[in-house]
């Protein structure tokens, strides 16, 4: 077999894997600078800027308002990627340690393999299977410690944003290439956004004070960590093939832990060490395969 990728590949999935090493500053961006108790609210507020930065800069480009090429598909995707995805994560965020719901995402090579063998009858190679279930013992050695907090409505909210956003990446892959790239993850995002504020302002009440803060965490999350990362993340899924985005989506838990322990100032097992070796092993090998097919 002949391992050496395409420079083109190569260079899709080195853009993409920026998804989600960023997405793994959540965790510490949420308990640090956002308001504590509100998954709605920070949901909605993480995805209505985005939605409107991306859809402003899609239509002044095409310099007419820009709209999807299918409200149906907008509408699935965005229930998928976000409107379930965010208020779950967000829950499993505030009730788990940052460690227990990042195992939980090493799961997700599994999850994609499963739905697409499931819904599209694609039975996944042995050999996908295999780096996956690697993969994921990998996260779970880096992440998990001895002594964490197991609350288990955490964990049903952390196995639920799973799936979705797991059924997001076949579905993406599904629906194909948009017309725009901006306009299809811009009007998923306000989509998301429409049904998550008012949820938010029935569920949770008025909104909170919001400080400077919060400004700052909310900026940098819905402009950086949804608007620029989902961008990169869809255009990677849509051209790679499908069992190399989980897989690089596995830098998310790997980035967390790490940004945990130097914030923290915590040292690493040499279990951790193994971890942290093993699923990088595996996201690259893994991305590599699929790469040359």
């Amino acid at each position: 077999m002949n391992m050496k990728a395409p420079r083109s590949a190569r260079s899709v999935a080195a853009i993409t894997l920026l998804a989600p090493v960023t997405w793994g500053t959540t965790y510490v961006t949420i308990t640090q600078l956002l308001p504590q108790g509100r998954p709605l609210f920070v949901a909605a507020l993480r995805v209505l800027p985005a939605g409107l930065v991306l859809v402003a800069i899609s239509s002044f480009s095409q310099r007419k308002i820009a709209r999807p090429d299918s409200w149906k598909a907008a509408t699935v995707l965005s229930a998928c990627n976000f409107g379930f995805f965010f208020p779950l994560l967000i829950v499993a965020v505030y009730r788990l340690p940052g460690g227990v719901a990042a195992a939980v995402g090493g799961v997700q090579p599994l999850l994609v393999a499963g739905l697409t063998w499931q819904l599209f009858g694609e039975r996944p190679r042995v050999r996908t299977l295999v780096i996956a279930t690697i993969a994921a013992l990998g996260v779970a050695l880096v992440v998990i410690r001895p002594n964490a907090q197991i609350d288990p409505v955490g964990v049903f909210a952390a196995i639920g944003a799973n799936v979705s956003f797991s059924l997001g990446v076949v579905l993406t892959k599904r629906f194909g290439r948009p017309t725009s790239q901006l306009a299809s993850a811009g009007w998923q995002l306000l989509l998301a956004g429409t049904v998550l504020l008012p949820a938010a302002l029935i569920v949770e009440g008025g909104p909170p004070s919001i400080t400077g803060r919060n400004i700052i965490g909310f900026a940098y999350l819905s402009l950086i960590g949804t608007a620029a990362a989902f961008v990169i993340w869809f255009n990677g899924i849509r051209r790679l093939p499908s069992s190399a985005p989980p897989l690089l989506g596995l830098a998310s838990p790997i980035t967390g832990a790490a940004i945990g322990w130097l914030a923290l100032h915590q040292s690493l097992t040499t279990w951790q060490l193994i971890g942290f070796a093993v699923t990088i092993g595996s996201i690259g090998y893994g991305a590599l395969v699929s790469a040359t097919g």
